[in-house]
């Protein structure tokens, strides 16, 4: 019997606590259009300082122009070395499997490419890193010219017979 009058009670007052909510929105209607719950007031946030892009335009640039360089060194040292051995030239005798050329210069790549990657990304812990940051390009600049001038020789070379072309070997 106990637990029916705790529930009565219980019942009567949510009962009359909705009683004088419907009489007070009656007698305010704006009270009707006033947020359930206080919003916490949002606090402006500070801009936070623009991290540098480490790939962007100019790294894309130079390290293409890189690659494009070492794609066309390694392609016209395999074409020379294939023309030799089908020659007979005394010091290929077995030309490289193309596999293994683009495996081991990938690789090489692959490392230029982060290293030039590291030294162009921010680093606090470096004493004069601004500097480092600057002449990130050389090294790839450097060395994709080596690589056009290596790919350029690789060209101009003669046959084993010392000829151009083989029509011309066989003038001789």
């Amino acid at each position: 019997m106990r637990a029916v009058e705790l529930f009565m009670v219980v019942l009567l007052a949510g009962v009359c606590a909705t009683a004088q909510d419907v009489h007070y929105a009656n007698l305010n209607p704006a009270a009707m259009n006033m947020p359930a719950a206080i919003e916490p007031l949002s606090v402006p946030v500070t801009p936070q300082p623009q991290k540098k892009k480490v790939v962007d335009k100019k790294f894309l640039l130079v390290m293409g122009v890189l690659a494009t360089a070492e794609t066309m060194r390694i392609t016209t040292t395999t074409l020379a070395l294939d023309r030799e051995a089908a020659e007979g030239a005394p010091w290929v005798s077995v030309p490289p499997a193309h596999r293994t050329l683009i495996a081991k210069n990938g690789l090489i790549f692959a490392s230029e490419l982060f290293v030039a990657y590291a030294m162009k990304k921010p680093h606090s812990w470096i004493p004069g890193d601004r500097v480092i940051r600057k002449l990130w390009w050389a090294y790839p600049a450097a060395a994709a010219t080596v690589h056009f001038k290596s790919a350029a020789h690789n060209i101009g070379l003669k046959g084993a017979e010392g000829c151009d072309s083989a029509a011309e070997c066989e003038m001789q």
